[in-house]
């Protein structure tokens, strides 16, 4: 997938995140229990923290193709549809089956996270050159 893309999907993310936050914080204050509450907060903060990673993503793949990145990417768009919506969905029908769901999302939030971290281990880039000449 094209960065520009990857762009559009974390300020679509964010965005989402913010309305659920803004949502959250007014329309929902009187009409969910503070546990409820609590819970959607949650999912909208992981939502925007994810979303941040999604332009980080974005960003990076402006440097060139790297599958592990668009897995990476992928791996935080499943837990932001699996972890925020589970949570969203928890809160607001007070199902509780659907915490047996966020787990999974959480899963697919670490594996984003660790093919990050292998990504930036094993890319080799052109060094930055330094302005001290060395």
């Amino acid at each position: 997938m094209a960065p520009r893309r990857w762009l559009a999907m974390a300020g679509a993310a964010a965005g989402f995140a913010v309305a659920a936050g803004a949502f959250g914080a007014h329309a929902l204050r009187d009409a969910l229990p503070a546990d409820a509450l609590a819970v959607f907060e949650t999912a909208a903060r992981y939502q925007m923290y994810h979303a941040l990673a999604l332009l980080a993503i974005g960003v990076l793949l402006e440097r060139g193709p790297a599958r592990l990145l668009r897995w990476s990417g992928g791996a935080f768009l499943a837990g932001i549809l699996v972890f925020s919506g589970s949570l969203y969905l928890l809160a607001l029908t007070g199902h509780r089956w659907l915490g047996a769901i966020t787990p999974l999302g959480g899963v697919a939030f670490l594996l984003g996270w660790g093919l990050l971290v292998w990504w930036g281990i094993t890319t080799r880039g052109a060094e930055t050159p330094r302005s001290d000449g060395a």
